[in-house]
């Protein structure tokens, strides 16, 4: 990993990398890789996360067409919707030049995820899904679990990186869609474990049993594990906010799963009935809460 580019008239080491989209999961793992002696290089829709960047050792890109000329570019987005604007329908990736290599860290549809590998490659830039599994915190102590998938050797040159922003990287297959699909899936079960987890402890306050308790007796013996321990707490307390992942993102991953469903002719009953709980949570106005408070729901 030695070889140079020339980047806006400067001349860069691999090392160099591009960060684009600094919302609560980008701005940590930037962070980190400054943190980490990387020449790093940020763009965000917004002023004030990118100042912080800045402020910490990043350097502003003035566009997303700019931040595109590092030779790997990481780009952490909130949906399908995002990631086209930005980069599909843009004309950006005319722009890029050929070899650059995008990491799209978002959890997008598997659809969305061809489409911009197709795109991609025709503009000869590489295309590399790698959705991750953790919160805010893990990604501030860059501990995330990595879901990579894409054409062979990617990975690979883009390794260091990952070892900066996370403990493990899964390789999932030469198909981006494929670390998509099991980023999808591993939130469908999250979003079960959460309505189960709700239905349990409301049963269980009803005969009076403490629901502290009931919880940490759960997730210290039969449910170990940060699912359960961590949304177990936050629904016997009834503590909702600040939200580390919301309702109306919740319910965004649930349709991805549902959709990959129908895509495979394979039926998700339960989450046809998490469709209505994540709906009737939004039309009472918790869309903003973390996601957990589903269990507060009840379908009618």
């Amino acid at each position: 990993m030695n070889r140079l580019r020339r980047f806006m008239g400067r001349i860069l080491h691999v090392d160099s990398i591009a960060v684009i989209g600094l919302g609560a999961m980008g701005r940590p793992i930037a962070h980190n890789l400054v943190k980490a002696g990387h020449e790093v290089v940020v763009w965000n829709r917004s002023d004030r996360p990118a100042d912080e960047l800045v402020a910490a050792g990043a350097r502003r890109a003035a566009s997303v067409a700019e931040a595109m000329h590092s030779p790997v570019v990481f780009s952490m987005l909130s949906d399908d919707r995002a990631v086209a604007e930005t980069f599909l329908d843009s004309g950006v990736l005319t722009q890029t030049p050929g070899g650059t290599i995008h990491v799209n860290l978002a959890t997008v549809s598997a659809g969305l995820a061809r489409r911009a590998d197709a795109a991609h490659a025709e503009h000869g830039v590489a295309y590399l899904a790698a959705p991750v599994f953790g919160r805010v915190p893990v990604a501030e102590a860059g501990a995330l679990n990595i879901l990579a998938a894409g054409k062979d050797g990617l990975i690979d040159r883009v390794q260091p990186f990952f070892d900066v922003i996370g403990s493990r990287t899964w390789r999932l297959g030469d198909r981006p869609e494929q670390a998509n699909i099991v980023k999808i899936l591993g939130n469908y079960l999250i979003a079960c474990a959460i309505q189960s987890m709700g239905e349990a402890v409301g049963l269980a306050e009803g005969a009076g049993v403490d629901a502290g308790q009931f919880v940490e007796l759960l997730t210290s013996t039969l449910f170990p594990g940060p699912v359960y321990t961590g949304y177990g707490s936050m629904i016997a307390e009834r503590r909702y906010q600040p939200a580390g992942f919301t309702t109306v993102l919740g319910r965004k991953d649930l349709h991805l799963a549902l959709d990959a469903a129908t895509d495979q002719d394979t039926p998700l009953p339960i989450g046809e009935l998490l469709r209505a709980i994540f709906d009737q949570a939004i039309a009472d106005g918790r869309g903003a809460d973390d996601w957990a408070v589903i269990a507060e729901q009840q379908p009618r």
